[in-house]
């Protein structure tokens, strides 16, 4: 559960993902160390960042620059890759089109999901079904973000088998039936400068992105340098700013770890205010359960708070179809 934090934590990955597949790891003392750090920034804040992570710099800039240019171009080239429930909810979406809590969004992104064969998950897998719709323009644009989500994938595999650790002293726990075979999900987001020209109806909005919480186990946002608009609350519920740190993600626990959890670890709300006048690029990516996975308290989690399970059995795939349903006008 969170606590009344005032920061977020940062913590070195490092020693952890250079030994993170070593079989005697959980008798190093800095891996313990970090081990020990992931532990304690998801009981109080459920949010950190983490640096010494091991993917390039370079790569992390231009997957912003070309985001940047992307959004940059006309209205009607972006519609070119519009998002529908045809599509899978893959491709586009307008400034206003996403809703939190029934209010529209301060932002356009490119919602993009693990591609999945036709018929793999049955009547599940239906409504997520379809290829991600990626943009021509810029040019190395797929080929770009194909690179960056399979090292955000290993990246966050190894982050979870420390949180594992911590949990119940199995660093394989993830693995297997419950995200042996994660799904993954790349929200593309820009964010217009406070001083844009808003929309008659949108303009009483001022939220880039509602207060909500992230829907599976792990979440790495890779945002521009230079504009502080990302909102942890804490248990008090003040807002706590998570400013950008070069060199960082910002990574925060979701859904699907609380229950698996039994709420020793907490989804912390969250919310995007951009009142920085320059457009501002996030790029997020949601590691997940096996989409067809039945995610319930692990036992070794209820046992250490009480004995009582505070939540039933989620199937990954039916919690993120509710939730993608609802939205999108």
């Amino acid at each position: 559960m969170a606590t009344d934090f005032k920061s977020i934590p940062i913590i070195d990955v490092g020693p952890f993902v250079a030994k993170c597949d070593d079989p005697n790891m959980a008798q190093d003392p800095i891996v313990c160390e970090v081990v020990k750090q992931l532990d304690q920034a998801c009981r109080e804040a459920g949010f950190f960042y983490v640096k010494g992570h091991g993917i390039p710099d370079p790569l992390i800039k231009e997957v912003k620059n070309v985001s940047h240019r992307f959004f940059h171009l006309p209205y009607e080239e972006k519609l070119n890759i519009k998002m529908t429930p045809a599509a899978g909810y893959r491709g586009y979406q307008r400034i206003g089109e996403n809703i939190t809590k029934g209010i529209p969004d301060m932002h356009e992104a490119i919602d993009c999901y693990r591609e999945m064969k036709p018929g793999v998950y049955g009547e599940l897998g239906n409504p997520m079904e379809g290829n991600n719709q990626w943009p021509l323009d810029p040019p190395n644009f797929k080929t770009l973000m194909e690179e960056y989500v399979a090292l955000c994938t290993d990246l966050s595999r190894k982050i979870l088998r420390g949180i594992a650790l911590a949990l119940c002293s199995s660093a394989d726990a993830f693995e297997g039936e419950i995200a042996g075979d994660a799904f993954w999900v790349l929200r593309i987001i820009g964010y217009p400068g406070a001083s844009n020209e808003k929309s008659e109806e949108l303009a009483q909005n001022d939220i880039g992105c509602g207060a909500h919480t992230d829907y599976g186990l792990l979440t790495l946002v890779n945002q521009d340098d230079d504009i502080t608009a990302l909102q942890v609350r804490n248990l008090s519920g003040e807002w706590i700013s998570a400013p950008p740190i070069p060199g960082t993600f910002v990574c925060n626990i979701g859904d699907m770890l609380k229950i698996w959890s039994n709420g020793l670890y907490d989804s912390t709300l969250h919310r995007v205010i951009n009142n920085s006048p320059k457009y501002r690029v996030c790029v997020a990516y949601f590691h997940e359960p096996n989409f067809d996975a039945a995610v319930e308290p692990s036992d070794i989690c209820v046992k250490r708070t009480g004995g009582i399970r505070k939540s039933g059995k989620a199937v990954y795939g039916e919690h993120l179809v509710g939730k993608v349903q609802k939205n999108f006008v």
